[in-house]
């Protein structure tokens, strides 16, 4: 198969390389390095507290003993193996295309979209814009994760700006085909207002965008056959669905195999990143059944009162706590009947915050061993507590807001 994007690839010789490796302060340098900078980009995300609580975050089943549901974590690693697989196929940088995959869901919210929804009604209420997963995983990435230097003080990621990039701009919800890179360098925090308001700057991003859908709609009909979501009906309309395109189709592994083969075989520079017109009608024909018998079923409604009445009771619990720059009397204050969420959110706090309203002792150690953004400055407005607190929530494994939502029940 001819490798046809060869001399667009994110590579030294494209003129836009360095654009695309812009970083915002220098990194460590190591002498004996052999990485890429999409490369080192890649190992720290892989590194970062973000990327491992994807382990124990909902992709759209709330199932946390059934070790067999695709978690967050494993939805990203089958976005980078069908990338990866379409990168390498084409001639694109896979390492660029591996990096965007790992971190590009690395700002949802525990329990899923719907717990992303639930937090985008508090932004709206408190802060007036709305939350959404792919801006906040730029602010996470940007902002929030932090990685220990040569000398253990803890930064800020600092990724390239490629990989920034990908991870806005990765919407995988439109239905779109043929994708092609934007060619403005744009500011993305600023410029990024909504989701998929720009394609990626990178052909590598373009492909990254459409592996999440591939990856997504196969993996949730797995679970949700397994789970009973879909009954016989259903599964022989899938598969009728399934076979139109091939006969041989016995389960969504040779569905995604197909597709990805076709994206190699459709897409060009001309082109775009694309599918041929039967198997994209095919995706989107897959897209609408799973919100029709798996998103849109009844069996989720329970789940999704559960996921609201847990976030906004964390929400509130901490919201009322703010005094300004005296918070953390209050949130002391509360630690004996609520010491695991007092615990975790005064540190978390200090690191953040300005060293010159961190309480004496271990906080205040704490704050001086990570020169980071001060993001929530020193607590004087109240819009930057409550973004610290939709941080922070936004944070939480599904496991870590059940546990401290339980705390909450207790006398």
């Amino acid at each position: 198969m001819k490798k046809a994007f060869e001399g667009y690839a994110m590579t030294p010789e494209n003129p836009a390389w360095e654009a695309m490796t812009r970083r915002e302060d220098s990194l460590y340098e190591r002498v004996d390095d052999v990485r890429s900078p999409f490369f080192r980009d890649y190992t720290r995300l892989l590194h970062s507290h973000g990327f491992r609580r994807m382990k124990h975050k909902t992709q759209v089943f709330f199932n946390i003993d059934n070790d067999h549901i695709c978690t967050r974590m494993e939805h990203v690693a089958h976005v980078e193996s069908v990338s990866g697989t379409i990168a390498n196929a084409l001639g694109l940088n896979q390492e660029l295309t591996k990096a965007i995959s790992i971190g590009h869901d690395i700002g949802h919210a525990p329990f899923g979209h719907q717990g992303e929804k639930i937090l985008s009604k508090l932004c709206k209420n408190h802060l007036g814009e709305p939350f959404w997963h792919e801006r906040n995983g730029l602010h996470f990435v940007d902002d929030v994760e932090l990685l220990a230097d040569n000398y253990n003080r803890r930064k800020n990621l600092d990724l390239t700006y490629a990989v920034r990039d990908g991870i806005i701009s990765h919407c995988g919800e439109v239905d779109q085909n043929g994708l092609r890179p934007r060619q403005e360098i744009i500011n993305l925090e600023r410029e990024f207002t909504k989701p998929d308001m720009f394609q990626p700057a990178t052909w590598e991003g373009c492909v990254v965008k459409i592996a999440d859908k591939i990856a997504y709609v196969g993996r949730d009909i797995e679970d949700a056959i397994s789970l009973g979501f879909i009954g016989d009906q259903e599964k022989e309309m899938l598969l009728e669905m399934a076979r139109e395109n091939d006969e041989q189709v016995m389960n969504t592994t040779v569905i995604m195999h197909n597709m990805i083969i076709d994206i190699c075989k459709h897409s060009s520079p001309e082109n775009g990143i694309c599918l041929g017109p039967k198997y994209n009608e095919q995706l989107n024909e897959i897209k609408r059944f799973n919100y029709r018998y798996i998103y849109g079923n009844p069996r989720f409604f329970p789940y999704q009162e559960y996921a609201g009445l847990v976030l906004n009771k964390i929400f509130e619990s901490l919201y009322d706590l703010y005094r300004g720059a005296d918070t953390w009397k209050a949130i002391d204050a509360e630690r004996k009947w609520r010491p695991a969420l007092m615990d975790a959110f005064s540190n978390y706090l200090a690191e953040y915050c300005e060293e010159s309203i961190v309480p004496e002792g271990e906080l205040l150690e704490r704050a001086k061993g990570c020169v980071n953004h001060k993001i929530y400055g020193d607590l004087r407005d109240e819009k930057q507590y409550v973004r610290a607190v939709i941080d922070y929530i936004s944070g939480m494994t599904d496991r870590f807001a059940v546990r401290v939502f339980n705390e909450l029940l207790k006398y």
